[in-house]
């Protein structure tokens, strides 16, 4: 059967060649998924109802459990504790003739928490500028206030011990008054961890919400000292216990507070941070390919030294862009976000969320 010559026959190959421009000129539709940007979950946009497209992508994209602030700040906590216990441990004795290990424990164990606080976030966000930084402004911090709230506490359990003996209580582990106590005095050096990592964060509110979770945190693990050294039976395995215990309470209870108490914060639903949260404390935050941004967007070529900002204007956050960015799904170069918008910038996507009605 013989081929008519005037047919036109397409084949593969020229369906590969085809490209097809942007539907207008000088808006760039939103970018393909390229070998070396990495993959991308986008949400559709057509039909779908608010809140939806976020939703989707969180979804497809998952997140890492360990990005989470009250995850990576309790494992923070527990490395603290018991880098310091097993620094002084050997220099600690159970007896009325203390040696160094007995006075340093504690300021240590304050200062190397501090440190473990105010570098932890920074490290899973991959800014090891940010974490050095952070870490030696912690490291100064931590030393002084760790022996200033060493005092204090030495003070108030003092006060305490004193109190219970009068009252004819006895100074053992097994009374329940002298875990309050304990779990009392310990409160300041919870207090303590709380304000270095709000200071390292450059936020009021981050100080604030810090020091709250410390008071919690650290007034379970004291609360919790005594108690183990009774199942335990030995002094050096209840302190390394009881002293992770204080770490891992301390830093789960600041992420839980600060994650209850935030108003305002994008939530990263695709890209390298998936199911990490950045809460919009600062009037202006900046988001970009570089570490001294708050926001850091690596292993993409295609984002900007600063990229994007998001300010604070009384109950708007304004999301102003200077590289390509895209709000459900449109290009924006300025935008005042609402609750459940999708931001894609590059190989990430943000869903910006308010905990209440801003406006």
């Amino acid at each position: 059967m013989n081929e008519d010559p005037n047919k036109i026959r397409i084949t593969s190959d020229d369906l590969e060649s085809v490209h097809v421009d942007p539907p207008w000129p000088g808006v760039a539709a939103p970018p393909n998924v390229t070998s070396d940007s990495g993959p991308r979950q986008w949400g559709s946009i057509s039909g779908a109802a608010p809140g939806a497209i976020g939703a989707s992508v969180a979804g497809a994209s998952g997140g890492n459990f360990f990005l989470t602030a009250w995850v990576y700040l309790g494992l923070a906590g527990l490395a603290g504790a018991f880098f310091a216990w097993a620094l002084c441990e050997p220099g600690f004795v159970d007896s009325e003739s203390p040696r160094w290990g007995n006075y340093l424990i504690f300021p240590l164990l304050v200062t190397a928490m501090s440190v473990a606080f105010a570098t932890a976030e920074s490290l899973v966000e991959r800014s090891i500028q940010k974490a050095v930084t952070r870490g030696l402004l912690a490291l100064v911090l931590g030393i002084v206030l760790g022996f200033v709230f060493y005092f204090i506490g030495n003070f108030i359990y003092a006060v305490g011990v004193t109190f219970i003996a009068k009252s004819g209580g006895k100074l053992v582990p097994g009374n329940p008054v002298l875990w309050f106590v304990r779990a009392i005095a310990w409160m300041s050096f919870g207090v303590t961890g709380g304000i270095v990592y709000g200071i390292a964060g450059q936020s009021g509110k981050k100080c604030l919400y810090g020091m709250l979770g410390g008071v919690l945190g650290a007034g379970i693990g004291g609360l919790l000292f005594d108690p183990i050294s009774l199942l335990t039976g030995g002094a050096g395995p209840s302190r390394c216990i009881g002293m992770m215990i204080f770490g891992v309470s301390t830093g789960v209870a600041i992420g839980l507070v600060e994650s209850a108490l935030k108003n305002r914060w994008l939530y990263v639903s695709g890209g390298p941070l998936a199911g990490k949260q950045f809460i919009l404390y600062k009037p202006l935050t900046r988001l970009g390919s570089q570490q001294a941004n708050d926001i850091y967007l690596f292993k993409d070529l295609s984002i900007a030294p600063t990229h994007a900002t998001i300010e604070l204007r009384g109950p708007h956050a304004t999301l102003v862009a200077t590289g390509q960015t895209f709000v459900g799904g449109q290009p924006v170069t300025q935008r005042v976000l609402r609750s459940g918008d999708l931001i894609q910038i590059g190989r990430y996507t943000f869903q910006y969320q308010e905990k209440q009605a801003q406006r």
